[in-house]
């Protein structure tokens, strides 16, 4: 049995509360710099009107004075043509002062909601970053049940575990998607108000068209059926596995083979659907029909790093003695292999848009590279060609060393991947890294590695009556 340490237990809750508390603290500074935009909007507003005013004014004393001087020429039919002049003269700057006051409104407003929507949008990242670690390990339990697999048996439990850890990242998420319903912020333009409603000044004829799909209603349900699937498939896949160690294994093993084989199912069509609610939904006008399997396979290969650090973990505390190198080489090669696919969908999805050049769909890597370059291209560096070089070759696969730091490159890429997916179409060009997001990354961390841990230590590291335990203790290539 692992013995979840104090030490441990208390750097996770400390990690937890400093991600709390800078978050908040990023929060409010936020919320201040977001105020003194709107004042100085309103500054400039107001000195734009003064000018505006003060031109206006001089023109009509301009007029006057020359009127004035030529009052007894031609007082008639004259002076009557040059006040009608003046008059259309003035309705014309007015109506262009309002037009161009107005379009400045609007423009200091959609700033100032990507300004307050910073903290939202970075808490958002770190959510939905971990629970991909999560989920990618709870389709990847259900695999093994369904490939029958063997090698895999000694690491179940440690799969089982870090399934566990979606549960808070649903939340924060569902809370921040429901808080957009109320306007709390505006991350999701297809939430803002009477944008479905023609006539309205919101109105997008492009959106309204996708309200099928994007409403409250369908959007919630949606929503709970993926917390409420997900969830359900952990517990039950967990509970089976325990009662296992004390009853009859084949049977059980036998119960969780059909659930896992539901579950595969329902997650191959809920990962693409949730991709399309939680990301691809931020960016309304935008979509791609490999959405939904690039961010799978982002989450996958995140959930591979954190089970090989997982895994290397528990050996470095002296358990898992049945965890070998040809366990690690094959982790690794999982981790190797769908690097690999990430990119070969970043690549598909990327060059399909580009080169067709259709401006609605152009625009979603024109603004990335133009206003996310750096983070853009690290993050390709990160994802693809770093572990790649690292576990290429074989003997690679089977050093601690250096699958660890491929697996850091590959958290740390994937991390800025869902930044690069969801900040643009949240905060535009307001972009940066700060307390804001260091403390949801702080939080989760902690959050995670309690929850983990906790559920690692609540049974027997090793699946004692699984049917195919042998198998995966002789494990040798």
């Amino acid at each position: 049995m692992f013995e979840f340490k104090t030490k441990t237990k208390q750097l996770a809750i400390a990690l937890t509360v400093v991600g709390a508390i800078l978050w908040v603290v990023g929060f409010a500074l936020n919320g201040s710099s977001s105020h003194d935009a709107g004042h100085g909007h309103d500054a400039h507003a107001t000195e734009m009107h003064a000018d505006a005013g003060h031109e206006t004014h001089a023109e009509e004393a301009h007029t006057d004075h020359g009127h004035n001087a030529h009052a007894e020429e031609a007082h008639g039919e004259h002076g009557h043509e040059a006040h009608a002049e003046e008059a259309h003269a003035d309705h014309g700057h007015d109506a262009h002062a309002e037009e161009a006051h107005g379009d400045h409104d609007a423009h200091a407003e959609h700033a100032a909601h990507q300004i307050a929507n910073r903290p939202w949008s970075a808490l958002y990242v770190a959510a939905f970053f971990f629970l991909g670690l999560g989920l990618g390990q709870l389709f990847f339990l259900g695999i093994q049940y369904v490939a029958q697999a063997g090698w895999s048996a000694g690491l179940l439990r440690l799969m089982e575990a870090q399934s566990f850890a979606i549960v808070a990242p649903l939340i924060v998420i569902a809370l921040i998607t429901f808080l957009g319903f109320g306007h709390v912020h505006h991350m999701f333009h297809w939430m803002v108000e009477g944008i479905n409603v023609p006539g309205h000044e919101n109105y997008d004829a492009i959106i309204a068209g996708k309200r099928g799909f994007l409403n409250p209603l369908f959007f919630t349900i949606r929503i709970l059926i993926y917390i409420g699937g997900w969830i359900w498939a952990a517990k039950v896949l967990r509970k089976n596995s325990l009662l296992s160690d004390t009853g009859d294994g084949v049977a059980m093993w036998k119960k969780n083979r059909g659930v896992a084989a539901a579950f595969t199912v329902f997650y191959a069509v809920t990962s693409s659907t949730s991709a399309w609610d939680l990301v691809m939904s931020i960016d309304t006008h935008w979509f791609s029909t490999l959405f939904g399997w690039y961010t799978f396979a982002g989450m996958f290969v995140s959930s591979f790093a954190a089970l090989i650090l997982l895994t290397l973990y528990l050996k470095g505390q002296g358990h898992l003695e049945w965890v070998n190198e040809n366990h690690l080489h094959d982790l690794g090669k999982f981790m190797f292999a769908f690097s690999v696919f990430w990119t070969y969908l970043w690549f598909s999805q990327f060059v399909l848009i580009w080169y067709a050049n259709i401006p609605e769909e152009v625009t979603y890597y024109m603004q990335r590279f133009e206003q996310y370059k750096v983070p853009f291209f690290t993050m390709l560096v990160l994802n693809f060609i770093l572990p790649v070089l690292a576990v290429l070759s074989r003997p690679a696969k089977r050093v601690p060393g250096t699958v660890v730091m491929a697996a850091v490159f590959v958290l740390v890429g994937h991390y800025m991947d869902h930044y690069v997916m969801i900040m643009p179409g949240t905060v535009g060009d307001h972009y940066g890294f700060g307390l804001v997001e260091l403390g949801p990354i702080l939080f989760f961390a902690g959050l995670y590695i309690y929850v983990v841990l906790s559920s690692v230590a609540k049974a027997p590291l090793l699946h004692k009556n699984h049917p195919m335990l042998t198998e995966s203790k002789n494990f040798h290539q």
